[in-house]
């Protein structure tokens, strides 16, 4: 099979694009109609086969780039000077080896750079300078007897700056030493070493130590040349790893990232990892979407119901005309989450409602509460403004007062209780320390009563719920499921059972 191909299609999964396997033997018919020829025509193919969602859409745009995209090698300047040689304008020499070469102390000398102007002009010299690009391959040729013969294929490709070739042996030596495995920023250097040997760097060193060593100017200043053409060499096959690695790793280690994430106590996630938190939230609510959205319907097909058939066709004699399939209907929960949003569990409250939000599809009768002494609804909130508005704001309004769920249990009895009935889900979010106060715990039991299911999810060990004023104890006998729930991957397999069990 293709492997180019199946090695974009592997960047494409990294870069959360869902492909198939029919999906990818697709592909595969497709390029072997349209060839590698026509970029563009390529990438409109592709973009029809693979691809589904607007998101996907725009992730390949950003993935075919990247990976179709050749290696720029060779001396750039010769497109802004349109001379032979970068050496051969002295301004641009210097310019290029200053920004190339990182202090090599090769190419910061503008002297040097313009006597390698010189020598790149002197074409018509006498026997003993060096005449580059004088042959097909830019080999360079000189009387027997007056001076060493590059010999290296890298060097007369760099002398000769053909890019063309330069990008190709570039992609072959990325080929052979696989560098599609790199995995961590830190390989970079190795990969860049390897590619650089690959492509005959040992040779090119032996000629700029040949050249360097000489007697005659004319001949350092060919080695300079080569050595300055292996620094800025070295640089762009280290952009290219780069560009790899990006392509190929990077979404690894995002993937690492998230994975450790959805482990991690949520009130441990730093800000700068709220964004990728969100992005996960995001993802798991759309995977849980998808496994529960659709609802099964009776249709022409599937278990036969033999009870309904006979039933159905009583009136036919026995014959049976009109068949009756089996089918499960699933109801949406009415999903009433009451979340205490004080200080010391507003972080989780903040993820959970930003998780039962992001499952508008699955779970559209979501009402949301919060309190920290006092119980409100923000059910409006949510709807009016965007979602980390929404949070915001209700952290902000209702996360101050001390925690007093005997309180909140009232408040929601007035606000909420006649609404409760056999599809109701109830969602409590807190720890249960009620600062000794009066738990009220009858009211749960009139929740618990009128409820289809109560789940209690504390953001503590188990271990924790005995201790001090933590009222779990007398609140767990009237909940049908007591978990602990600090982290996404909690979150996730709660919601995911709620989902499945509706």
């Amino acid at each position: 099979m293709d492997r180019p191909l199946l090695r974009f299609i592997d960047a494409l999964r990294m870069a959360n694009v869902r492909v198939s396997t029919a999906e990818m033997l697709d592909a595969v018919a497709a390029v072997d109609v349209v060839g590698y020829r026509d970029r563009q025509r390529l990438r409109h193919t592709l973009r029809l086969v693979l691809p589904k969602t607007a998101d996907e859409k725009l992730a390949f745009d950003e993935c075919f780039e990247a990976f179709f995209a050749p290696p720029v090698l060779g001396n750039e300047s010769q497109d802004r000077g349109g001379g032979d040689d970068d050496a051969s304008n002295p301004s641009s020499g210097a310019q290029s080896g200053d920004d190339n070469d990182g202090g090599s102390g090769h190419g910061g000398d503008g002297q040097q750079a313009r006597e390698a102007g010189a020598a790149d002009d002197d074409t018509n010299g006498p026997a003993t300078g060096p005449t580059p690009a004088s042959g097909e391959d830019g080999a360079q040729t000189a009387a027997p007897g007056t001076q060493p013969q590059v010999r290296s294929e890298l060097g007369k490709l760099l002398l000769a700056n053909d890019r063309s070739e330069l990008s190709l042996r570039l992609q072959a030596a990325a080929e052979a030493v696989n560098l599609a495995s790199i995995q961590m920023f830190t390989q970079k250097g190795l990969y860049s070493r390897r590619i650089l040997d690959a492509m005959g760097q040992q040779a090119l060193l032996e000629d700029i130590r040949t050249f360097e060593g000489a007697t005659e100017a004319n001949q350092r200043r060919v080695g300079q040349r080569l050595r300055m053409g292996r620094d800025r060499l070295r640089e762009q096959v280290r952009d290219y790893v780069e560009q790899q690695f990006l392509l190929h790793a990077d979404a690894d280690g995002r993937q690492l990232r998230e994975d450790l994430l959805r482990r991690v106590k949520l009130s441990n996630v730093d800000n700068r990892n709220f964004k990728l938190i969100q992005d996960v939230v995001g993802r798991m609510a759309k995977k849980l979407i998808a496994l529960y959205s659709r609802r099964r319907k009776i249709t022409r097909r599937g278990q036969l119901n033999l009870p309904k058939t006979l039933r159905a066709n009583m009136a036919y004699d026995g014959a049976i005309f009109d068949l009756r399939w089996k089918a499960t209907r699933v109801d949406r929960p009415k999903v009433f989450a009451i979340c205490d949003v004080s200080g010391s569990v507003a972080s989780y409250a903040r993820f959970m409602l930003m998780f039962l939000y992001s499952l508008e599809a699955v779970m559209p009768n979501v009402r949301s509460f919060a309190f920290s002494s006092e119980l409100a609804e923000v059910t409006d909130l949510f709807d009016r403004e965007p979602l980390e508005t929404a949070i915001n704001r209700t952290i902000a309004e209702h996360g101050g007062g001390s925690t007093d769920y005997g309180q909140a249990f009232v408040d929601f009895r007035r606000l909420a209780l006649d609404d409760l009935d056999n599809r109701s889900t109830v969602i409590i979010l807190g720890d249960g320390r009620n600062n000794y106060g009066d738990a009220r715990a009858e009211i749960l039991k009139e929740i618990f009563e009128r409820s289809k299911r109560v789940l209690w999810l504390n953001p503590e060990p188990p271990r924790s719920w005995q201790q001090g004023d933590a009222e779990m104890r007398r609140y767990g006998a009237y909940c049908h499921q007591l978990a602990e729930c600090n982290s996404l991957l909690h979150l996730e397999r709660v919601v995911g059972q709620l989902l499945r069990t509706a």
